[in-house]
């Protein structure tokens, strides 16, 4: 039976809280939005049989804290990066995998990008990557983005969160929409409620939306950036039926990431690892094992 903990260390600035479980060689999961460390229930206890897995709460997610309730930092990728590292300095993780989701693959393509030697591997859900460009602002996908717009108001997360009942309502949207099965989550759907409804975690997340927006507009402006691709192994399995980050999207990532092994993974949408569980873990210990020679 692995047991999986609950823990809390200090930053400069951040408390941030991750659950650990396994020993082994260090993979760290990192998790999107609309989520928090829980959205990796399922997986944890497979991938702890054979490594050492830590999976925090992002800036202002879950139940990480900023140290400061006043510090302004703005939450964009490279901050997400830097928060990683000293998590990873702490807990002294010199090699590790990475994981990643949604907002965390941006700060695993950060983290990548400026500490290579210090990642063995790099596994992608459903990524967003500089390759997509203008594609995410299409007018036949304007309406899948409206909740980035949406997030960056001074009062959404008041509405969203006037009670329990419209936080339900405003989550399960997503959950439903952009999951394959819209029941996937009916068994969890408290779990995201009580998350939400934790005092600064609805607008903890929006705050995400309030600092990239810049990076986003100049991607949606510009041609896609020509950065060097990694050199690291990478593997990416990404959701067929994914409505806000389409599998198609996927045509470029050889352009940002040179070992890219690329499937797209059938009925399942944006939520992969929860939505086909089993299928994501074998994939995950196949390809890091393989990663760390084991």
């Amino acid at each position: 039976m692995v047991n999986v903990t609950s823990n809390r260390l200090e930053t400069t600035n951040l408390d941030i809280h991750y659950l650990r479980a396994g020993r082994g060689s260090p993979l760290v999961l990192l998790h999107g939005w609309p989520e928090f460390s829980g959205i990796w229930h399922k997986n944890i206890p497979t991938l702890a049989e054979t490594f050492d897995v830590i999976a925090p709460d992002l800036r202002k997610f879950g139940k990480t804290r900023l140290l400061d309730p006043d510090d302004t930092t703005t939450t964009n990728p490279d901050i997400l990066a830097e928060d990683l590292l000293h998590l990873a300095d702490r807990l002294g993780l010199q090699h590790l995998g990475i994981i990643c989701h949604d907002v965390g693959a941006y700060a695993a393509h950060a983290f990548a990008r400026r500490w290579p030697d210090r990642v063995a591997g790099l596994l992608f859900f459903d990524c967003p990557y500089p390759g997509i460009g203008r594609r995410w602002a299409e007018p036949e996908h304007l309406r899948e983005i409206w909740y980035q717009s949406f997030h960056q108001q001074p009062w959404a997360a008041e509405l969203v969160g006037y009670n329990r009942d419209t936080c339900r309502i405003y989550f399960k949207n997503f959950l439903s929409h952009w999951a394959h099965d819209p029941h996937a989550f009916d068994a969890d759907l408290d779990l995201w409620v009580d998350n939400f409804m934790t005092p600064g975690n609805i607008q903890g997340g929006f705050d995400w939306y309030v600092g990239f927006h810049d990076a986003r507009i100049r991607q949606l402006n510009q041609a896609p950036l020509d950065l060097p691709p990694l050199a690291m192994p990478t593997r990416v399995l990404w959701g067929a039926s994914d409505p806000v980050l389409k599998a198609e999207w996927s045509d470029h990532l050889h352009d940002y990431f040179r070992q890219a092994e690329v499937t797209i993974v059938p009925e399942a949408g944006h939520f992969v690892p929860y939505e086909q569980p089993d299928y994501a873990n074998a994939e995950m210990l196949s390809f890091f094992k393989r990663v760390f020679a084991l």
